[in-house]
């Protein structure tokens, strides 16, 4: 009973596996889209970016610390 538990899953997993590629095995030069959030163009519109790019914007529109008046 176990193997054919082991045999289904696996079975199930290459068939998910398979289904969620189909478009980049059938489509000559396929690839994945890229899932950042600053690729987006939606997200673009509404200004919104990954957290590291948003950080540096952050970062520039501070003045610098001056450590000797510290």
């Amino acid at each position: 009973m176990m193997k054919a538990t082991l045999i289904l899953t696996l079975a199930v997993v290459a068939l998910a596996v398979v289904l969620l590629s189909v478009r980049i095995i059938l489509k000559r030069g396929g690839r994945f889209s890229s899932q950042h959030i600053g690729d987006n163009p939606k997200m673009r519109e509404n200004g919104i970016g990954c957290a590291a790019s948003q950080d540096r914007q952050a970062q520039r529109k501070q003045p610098a610390i001056d450590l000797k008046k510290l």
